[in-house]
């Protein structure tokens, strides 16, 4: 398959996982770039942040017309995001491509089992507990 194809697929499922789940380019594309594109861990980290920015842009529209957007959370967030994300971009240029690699999967993992837990104690709450009612007998 040729790889420009490859990389509209992979920003496909980007684009819908970035929508529904709040993520793409770190979680889906950049795995992606280096599984399927064969990619260095350097190059698919800074690939996936320049191809987020177009998905973050579109979806962060709609998101907006549907009224899903915190306007005082988002705004100081990515503002220290982006600063800090200019600044720490240099460590990026530093790092071998295998320290970056288990510190992205460690990262993954870590925030995989939290969420994971976070679920089930959510499940539990949600379940309606039974409740045993019992009725005076009656006596003719």
């Amino acid at each position: 398959m040729h790889p420009t194809l490859v990389a509209a697929l992979i920003g496909i499922i980007g684009g819908v996982v970035a929508a529904v789940c709040g993520v793409g380019g770190g979680v889906v594309m950049v795995p992606a770039f280096v599984l399927l594109l064969k990619m260095d861990q350097k190059g698919a980290v800074a690939t996936s942040l320049a191809a987020i920015v177009l998905t973050a842009l579109c979806t962060s529209f709609r998101n907006h017309a549907n009224g899903l957007i915190l306007w005082k959370v988002a705004i100081p967030s990515g503002m220290a995001g982006g600063i800090v994300g200019w600044l720490a971009a240099d460590w990026l240029k530093r790092l071998q491509d295998v320290t970056l690699t288990r510190i992205f999967a460690t990262l993954l993992i870590a925030l995989g089992i939290q969420m994971w837990v976070q679920s089930l104690k959510k499940d539990s709450l949600s379940k309606p507990t039974e409740v045993a009612i019992s009725l005076p007998n009656k006596k003719n």
